[in-house]
């Protein structure tokens, strides 16, 4: 491992500014708190040296152009930025970035994407053959261009080989703590965590977004208020049958009113806001598995299990050791 991390973050026209700065405070507390041997050395490198204007018109200056950047880059960080398109975000591809990207990674000990970043590793070749995520606005833009890509939208990063890819905005913390955690170990992640107050050191496996945001609104009211209430009442009776009666629906009307509406059956809809809501007492509390399992209707200690081998492929103590938030 290096003693100097020289960590060099693109820049250009409209990138997203969180996606630089976010990364850039990590590796900055990380020198911090270490009195600077964690060693890292953030440079931007843009198009040419000098002012650069993100898309928040916040304004940045490029310390290097690509033309200086060389070989000697410990750590390349691809951030991105979006135009907005008749039906939504479409990534920008912006074609001097790609080339530099596709002639500098092979140097580079590791090359990570930040948000729709992505797209610009894809258009490097840089994805080919791997799994990788980014931003879910544009998780179907990538797939479609870059069908070599496997593109999994619900993880907040993933990491095949050298190459880290992440998810959206606020994701680009959680990839930078992670860069550390290689780096410095988890005790130096968690202390930077700490130090900006971040509500959870994520790890990679967790989701971008919980079970009713991951699924649009759907047609009909009573079916939107029922998902409400079955996020706001997991531990209820949330049987066929009860859930039924609460939209005046015959159960096996109801049935199929909610999977064309959800794209799921009521009973995984359930099971999987319970073990979200499993999760949460998992990550902030200190109840025993009993009390997990009954507070998020799983209502035992087997059931809680079963559950999240099945949505997650864990056990409820494992995620609690990786994703417990509290002393």
């Amino acid at each position: 491992m290096p003693l100097t991390h020289r960590v060099v973050i693109a820049v250009f026209p409209d990138v997203d500014l969180l996606d630089v700065t976010g990364p850039a405070e990590v590796f900055a507390l990380a020198n911090r708190e270490t009195g600077g041997a964690a060693g890292y050395r953030v440079r931007l490198a843009g198009p040419a040296r000098g002012e650069v204007v993100t898309s928040a018109g916040v304004r940045l200056i490029a310390d290097l152009s690509f033309g200086e950047v060389g070989a000697a880059v410990d750590t390349l960080l691809v951030p991105g930025a979006v135009d907005l398109g008749p039906d939504g975000p479409v990534a920008r591809i912006d074609h001097d970035v790609v080339d530099w990207v596709r002639a500098t990674a092979p140097y580079a000990r590791r090359v990570a994407s930040v948000c729709v970043g992505a797209h610009l590793l894809a258009a490097a070749g840089l994805l080919d053959g791997r799994t990788a995520t980014t931003h879910w606005s544009t998780a179907a833009q990538l797939a479609a261009e870059h069908p070599r890509v496997t593109v999994d939208p619900d993880p907040i990063f993933v990491r095949s080989g050298r190459v880290w890819t992440g998810a959206g905005i606020s994701a680009c913390m959680d990839l930078a703590l992670a860069l550390v955690a290689e780096d410095h170990g988890e005790d130096l992640a968690l202390t930077v965590a700490r130090q900006l107050v971040m509500y959870l050191k994520r790890q990679g496996g967790q989701s971008q977004f919980s079970v009713p945001l991951s699924r649009p609104a759907a047609s009909r009211r009573d079916i939107d208020d029922l998902r409400l209430y079955i996020a706001e009442h997991p531990d209820a009776d949330l049987s066929a049958a009860a859930l039924a009666a609460r939209v005046s629906l015959s159960e096996r009307h109801f049935a199929r009113v909610f999977r064309k509406e959800t794209g799921t059956t009521a009973a995984d809809y359930v099971e999987a806001v319970r073990v979200e809501a499993a999760r949460r007492l998992l990550e902030g509390t200190d109840q025993p598995l009993e009390r997990v399992a009954k507070a998020s209707g799983l209502r035992s200690v087997e059931t809680l299990h079963r559950a999240f081998r099945k949505q997650i492929g864990t056990t409820p103590a494992a995620y609690r050791r990786g994703f417990r938030t509290t002393a």
